[in-house]
């Protein structure tokens, strides 16, 4: 059976910090990061991007709409 790898990408300056995706995510990719964005926010990160399976939690539960994720097959 084909293995789904994911990755997200995060718009960093239309992230406003709100930590929404970080308890979202069910394999504790996404983070904070110690940064700051144009506009003084801190923004969401994948830090531990080899957990990620695709699933987009965070993009559903994002209120700004800045997290596209990605999957791809693995054979």
């Amino acid at each position: 059976m084909a293995k789904i790898i994911g990755a997200i990408v995060v718009d960093i300056n239309g992230c406003k910090g709100c930590e929404l995706c970080i308890p979202a995510c069910p394999t504790e990719v996404i983070f904070l990061s110690d940064d700051v964005n144009d506009k003084g926010y801190h923004y969401a990160y994948m830090a531990n991007p080899d957990a990620c399976t695709g699933c987009s939690n965070c993009a559903i539960i994002c209120p700004d709409g800045v997290i596209t994720v990605y999957r791809k097959k693995i054979s």
